[in-house]
């Protein structure tokens, strides 16, 4: 293995006592959807210089780190995770060396960098699978990824039920007749985990940015690669992906997802991430059940796990109390920090999604433009506010997506013809997809895109946009971005890795109400009446707080505050700590 390189000029500083905590379990990090933060060709898709020239943005909002969706090389099936080179920049991003730029900046502003990797899947256009197709059954070139045979007269049917996430059969049928399998689109194809050749690749892919000076990897469908292909492969049935977890239930023993055998892969991208100094970090995008989940983050495995189980989490004080409940528990069982997040680019925003009733089908939902059930936008704001205070004030490492430090709701009703998302094109129209959570951020209040680029964006923003814009923001302390920017200063000095102490016995209660052990207290009123104030100096508060008729000050409905109080003794707090 060859000696890790020294970190990059200008990158953040590391050189902490020896028992200081990593970084990353306390880190803010900011997630750039790359194709529509900011552009610098003129062409309306976002690019690296584009993300370069608004780093500063990322810095003074008090982030510590920024995570980049693909930018690789790719014919763009799937926005850029349909990878054909894993080593280069796509044309429509940059170049290599405004990768190296980027990097190099980031650090200069005190920001680390973690870089995308697809490992499940290469684009069909990659020189592996072109090979692939060009060699015949059963060739060395095919035992990369995974054909079979079909069933039926001439092997015309998927040699199995699987189906693909986007929608339709996981199996596509090649020009010879074999088959192979794609979890996503068929321009994704799967690849084949136990080829020593596989694993070889992405381990250079690995070092490769890392010697390039990148802090660490988001790992796309961490929970996936392994595969049970012994014959005959074996059926599904009807119900095989729900609510977004896939393999649920199955304890490592579904064919598809969550296997047993993927940690193994995990464990020696550990190994090497661990060989750099200081060590890199990595994130597994996991949609695994929380019990299960938690296997990623095991000392010798990653150091983080997307914790989607409070993304999903109803807006309601028991169900959000026994997400965290559930979240810290499971961190501390493996000695890991805990991951909070409320939106990214392949959910709804979550400025819309928590004024939705919880029974809502986010598809029919999109389906109907945004209409049915309508949201209330006065709510939906209110709660959006208080649940970054929540999500600021717990203990662990917070993931916020590009837009929501400006209150940025889901674009519902984008027409048809302006839909890029495959989801779209899978599910024949049954399913609107994704590209809702994706359109470009204003930056401006006028110009042909509020100044993402100089030309029209590659998905439309709504007009109202405009005063949602950090130039309309920037100077209002009311604001949704004055909010974030504040949160996140005192979040450095009050919150970020630690423990957490429950202020209410009663979890059915209408409010949550914690404690840190650096006197921050968090109090979010989650039902429908104004509640008292609690005792404390407030020190940020998600809305105007009201008084009642004795002149007493009451935290309203949908708001959170923050108040400091006395740091309770150690020893007596741990004892009441959430675990």
């Amino acid at each position: 293995m060859p000696t890790p390189p020294a970190p990059a000029a200008g990158a953040p500083d590391t050189s902490a006592a020896p028992d200081a905590e990593p970084w990353w379990r306390h880190a803010v990090i900011y997630q750039i959807y790359v194709r529509s933060f900011a552009d610098s060709d003129g062409d309306g898709v976002g690019d690296l210089p584009g993300a370069t020239s608004r780093l500063a943005h990322i810095a003074a909002l008090g982030a510590d780190a920024v995570w980049l969706t693909p930018f690789y090389r790719s014919p763009m099936a799937d926005g850029g995770y349909d990878i054909a080179d894993h080593r280069d920049v796509d044309p429509v991003f940059g170049t290599l060396t405004d990768a190296d730029d980027l990097v190099a900046e980031a650090h200069r502003l005190g920001l680390r960098v973690i870089f995308d990797v697809v490992p499940n899947h290469t684009s069909d256009q990659h020189p592996w699978f072109r090979e692939a197709l060009a060699s015949a059954p059963g060739s060395p070139e095919r035992a990369r990824y995974i054909f079979r045979d079909g069933k039926g007269p001439g092997g015309s049917l998927p040699p199995s039920d699987w189906q693909s996430v986007f929608g339709g059969s996981a199996w596509q049928r090649a020009p010879d007749g074999q088959w192979y399998l794609h979890l996503f689109a068929p321009e994704q194809p799967d690849l084949d985990w136990r080829h020593p050749e596989v694993r070889a690749d992405f381990y250079s892919i690995l070092q490769f940015w890392l010697d390039r000076g990148v802090d660490g990897f988001r790992i796309d469908v961490a929970h996936g690669m392994a595969k049970d292909l012994a014959d005959p492969l074996r059926d599904l049935g009807p119900v095989q992906v729900h609510h977004g977890i896939v393999g649920a239930g199955a304890n490592g023993s579904h064919p598809l997802w969550d296997r047993d055998e993927v940690h193994d892969i995990l464990r020696s991208w550990r190994a090497l991430l661990d060989t750099y100094e200081p060590p890199r970090a990595a994130v597994a995008e996991s949609w695994a059940e929380g019990p299960r989940r938690l296997l990623y983050t095991r000392p010798d495995e990653l150091h983080q796990a997307f914790n989607f189980d409070f993304l999903q989490a109803p807006w309601e004080a028991a169900g959000l109390r026994r997400v965290v409940d559930a979240s810290l528990a499971a961190a501390h069982a493996v000695g890991a920090a805990p991951t909070w997040v409320l939106s990214n680019h392949d959910v709804i925003r979550h400025a819309s999604r928590l004024a939705l009733p919880p029974e809502t089908d986010p598809n029919a939902w999109l389906g109907s433009g945004g209409t049915q059930p309508p949201v209330d936008s006065a709510t939906a704001q209110r709660r959006a506010r208080a649940a970054a205070l929540l999500l600021l004030a717990l203990p662990g490492a917070a993931y916020l997506y590009q837009g929501e430090e400006l209150g940025l709701p889901e674009v519902g009703d984008l027409p048809d013809d302006v839909l890029q998302d495959p989801v779209w094109v899978r599910s024949r129209g049954v399913r609107k997809g994704r590209d809702g959570c994706r359109v470009p951020i204003p930056w401006q209040r006028s110009g042909p895109s509020l100044g993402f680029s100089s030309a029209a964006p590659w998905l439309p923003q709504p007009a109202d946009w405009s005063e949602r814009s950090v130039a309309a923001q920037s100077d209002d302390p009311d604001s949704v971005l004055s909010l974030y920017r504040t949160a996140l200063s005192l979040r450095r000095r009050y919150g970020g890795d630690g423990e957490l102490a429950w202020l209410q016995p009663d979890s059915a209660a209408e409010a949550l109400a914690f404690r840190r052990d650096t006197g921050l207290v968090c109090t979010v009123n989650l039902g429908s009446k104004a509640l008292p104030l609690p005792k404390g100096d407030v020190l940020l508060a998600s809305g105007h707080l009201d008084k009642d008729q004795s002149g007493r000050q009451m935290i309203p409905a949908d708001t959170a505050v923050w108040l400091l109080s006395q740091p309770a003794d150690r020893t007596r707090q741990r004892e009441g700590c959430a675990r």
